[in-house]
C-alpha cells in the first residue's frame, strides 16, 4: 500500500502542536505516541505508513533543543519563542528531514513539503518566513544535489547565508530560499514511495 506523506506531516504538525502545548502548560499525561494514535485514527486507512508518522514526531519532539539552537541564527530578528507555534513545528519537521533524512526525502521535497504546510496551517506569511529559512538552513548545510546520472554535483552558491549590504537576515533568507526551491513545484512526486 503506498503512503500518504503529506498526510503524515499533516497528523505529525498536529501532533507536535497538541505535544509542545501541553508540555508548556505542564500537562502531567502528555504523550507524544498517545497524541499520534488519536490523531492518526481517522486517516488511518488513507495514510497507509504509520510508521513513518510516529517515527518523524518521535525524532522531532527528541531534538526540540537542537532543532530550535539551528533554528535560531537563520532567523535572528525573530526569536524562537516568539515564533508561532505552527510556524515553529514546520521549521522543525523541515529542518529535522533537511538535515537527517537526506537519504530517503530529497531536499527540495522537504523545504517544499514544509512550504505547503505553512500554507495550510500557517499565516498568510508563514510560508514565505517558512520558505526562507530553510533555503538558508538548505545553503549552510552544504546538502549536494544529484544529477540525473546519479553524481553527486556540488551546490552553486555561497554556503555562508549572509546578508547582502543593506538587506535583512530575512531577506537574505527569503532570497536563498527562492532560489533553492524554484522547482520543488513537482518535487514531491519524488517523495513518494514507487511501486514495482
Amino acid at each position: 500500500m503506498a503512503s500518504n506523506r503529506h498526510l503524515g506531516r499533516v497528523i505529525v504538525l498536529q501532533s507536535l502542536y497538541e505535544y509542545e502545548l501541553r508540555t508548556l502548560a505542564k500537562d502531567p499525561e502528555v504523550d507524544l505516541d498517545i497524541v499520534v494514535a488519536k490523531n492518526i485514527e481517522p486517516y488511518e486507512k488513507a495514510l497507509g505508513d504509520t510508521e513513518f508518522v510516529y517515527n518523524l514526531a518521535r525524532k522531532v519532539a527528541e531534538n526540540f533543543e537542537t532543532l530550535d539552537k539551528v533554528l535560531t541564527p537563520l532567523a535572528p530578528e525573530w526569536p524562537i519563542a516568539s515564533i508561532a507555534a505552527i510556524d515553529r513545528n514546520v521549521l522543525r519537521m523541515g529542518l529535522y528531514e533537511l538535515s537527517e533524512c537526506r537519504d530517503s526525502i530529497p531536499p527540495k521535497v522537504a523545504i517544499n513539503e514544509a512550504v505547503e504546510l505553512a500554507k495550510e496551517f500557517g499565516s498568510e506569511n508563514s510560508s514565505r518566513f517558512v520558505n526562507g529559512v530553510l533555503g538558508t538552513a538548505y545553503k549552510q548545510l552544504g546538502i549536494n544535489e544529484t544529477d540525473n546520472n546519479g553524481k553527486k554535483q556540488a551546490k552553486s552558491g555561497s554556503v555562508s547565508g549572509k546578508a547582502k549590504a543593506g538587506e535583512t537576515a530575512d531577506e537574505a533568507a527569503t532570497t536563498a530560499a527562492e532560489t533553492a526551491t524554484t522547482t520543488t513545484t513537482t518535487a514531491a512526486a519524488e517523495d513518494e514511495p514507487k511501486k514495482d
